[in-house]
This record gives structure tokens, sequence and C-alpha cells, in this order.
């Protein structure tokens, strides 16, 4: 039989051993929170600013989007500008030889209308540039941000990254502790400590009776429910708070 198969299940381990596997957890875990405590809210600050690095990036490409366009519209308005050119050359010449005045007048209306679409595509043309302009503008403005963020950012990466290398093999080695302890434990008792722990502001999930009051929220526990507690028969959670109790702390004399 191998080592593998010869292991307890969860749910064959004593209560007394699953108490006592949870107590190691919640004290493995309080460490944990005091390291991450350190970085303090720099993987927040960190994060917000890769966010907020990215919007600014997002803004600048759809400025660079917009700018494209108004560039190939004010090349489509010079086109039709030249084209417009070109048809009053020949309006011109078909005007020096028309038969009567009715074919002037039609021409001389085609004339018209083609300087009045180069009016338009000029008016068009400067508008456009205007708006490329502004936007241009806003780039400039958008990439000075987008700079000082990618500064700061490089800042606290670096404050982050020098802080987590000052803990990482203590951060390790916790974590290897931390999986060697969950084994007796079944999996609805781990979700139930996880829910426990997010739920209080301290992280204790886990705690011992100290002078007969819960080590978590210090209220009262009944002699009797005490002794329940001692007898580590059964998994039993202070009826005011949630936590598990552990164990009854001895006085000292």
């Amino acid at each position: 039989m191998t080592a593998k198969s010869a292991a307890v299940a969860p749910a064959d381990v004593p209560v007394a051993a699953k108490l006592e596997a949870m107590l190691t957890l919640q004290h493995l875990d309080s460490q944990l929170d005091e390291i991450r405590r350190v970085r303090g809210d720099l993987p927040e600050e960190v994060s917000d600013l890769e966010d907020e690095i990215a919007g600014y990036e997002v803004r600048v490409k759809k400025f660079d989007e917009d700018i494209q366009g108004l560039n190939d519209f004010i090349k489509s308005r010079k086109q039709a500008s030249k084209d417009a050119e070109t048809l009053i050359k020949k309006y011109d010449e078909q005007q020096q030889n028309v038969r009567n005045n009715r074919e002037f007048e039609a021409i001389a209306k085609e004339i018209e209308l083609q300087r009045l679409e180069i009016q338009i595509a000029d008016k068009k043309i400067k508008e456009s540039q205007y708006q490329i302009d502004v936007k241009n503008a806003e780039i400039s403005g958008t990439k000075s941000k987008l700079d000082e963020r990618r500064k700061d950012l490089d800042t606290k990466k670096s404050e982050l990254d020098t802080i987590i290398s000052e803990n990482e093999e203590e951060e390790r080695n916790i974590m290897a502790q931390r999986e060697e302890a969950t084994k007796p434990v079944e999996e609805r008792l781990l979700t139930a400590y996880t829910r426990i722990r997010g739920n209080v502001r301290n992280g204790l999930a886990v705690v011992l009776v100290r002078r007969d009051a819960c080590g978590g929220c210090f209220n009262t526990v009944p002699p009797q429910r005490q002794a329940d507690i001692i007898s580590h028969k059964k998994i039993i959670v202070c009826e005011h708070c949630g936590r598990i109790l552990a164990d009854v702390e001895a006085r000292v004399a």
C-alpha cells in the first residue's frame, strides 16, 4: 500500500486534529496578512495606474483614427475641388462655341455650380483642418498625462517589487506550510473558514476562548459551551460573531 493510498481522508480526521490544523492555518494566514499589509495600497495603486494608462492609450488611438479619417476627407474634398476646376475649364471652352443664348446660360449655370462646389470643398477642408488641430492639441495633452502616469507606474512598480522581493522567500515558505495545514480539513470547512475571514475586519476566523470570552469578538462564552469546546467532539462557532472556537486557553494561576 502506497503512502498516498494510506492517507486519511479529511472526513475521517478527528475533530481535535482538524481544529489544530485550522489554528495553524489561521496563524499562517495572519502572517501572510501582515506581509501583505506592508504593501499597503501599492497593489491597488499599480492596478489603477495601469487602467488609467490603458484608457489614455485608447484615447490617443481614437484621436489618431479620427485624424486619419479627417485627412482622408480633406484629400477627397481637394480632389473634388480639382475635378470642379477641370470641369470649369471644360465648360469655359464650350462657352466659346455655343450656338445660342440658351446653351450659353446652361453652361454658365454648370460653371456656377462647380464654383459653388469648390467653395463648399474649401469650407469643409478648413473645418476639418480645425478639427485636426483641436485633436492634435488633445493628443499632446493626453500624451503628456500618459508620460506622467507611466513614470508614476514605474515608481510604484519598483516600490512594490522591492517589497515583494524582500518577503518572497518567507511568503513562499508560508504558502507551502499553508498547503500542508489544509490537508486534514475537508473542503466544506475550508469554504466556511474563507467566508468567515472575508466577513471579519481582522481576518480571524479561528480563535481561542480567552478569559471566558471569544478571542474574536470578546463576547462571553458560557461555561457549558466552553466544556463542549474543550471536548473537541464537534466544530463550535461563536454565537455572536460566527468565528470557529478551536479551544479554551488555560488560565495562568
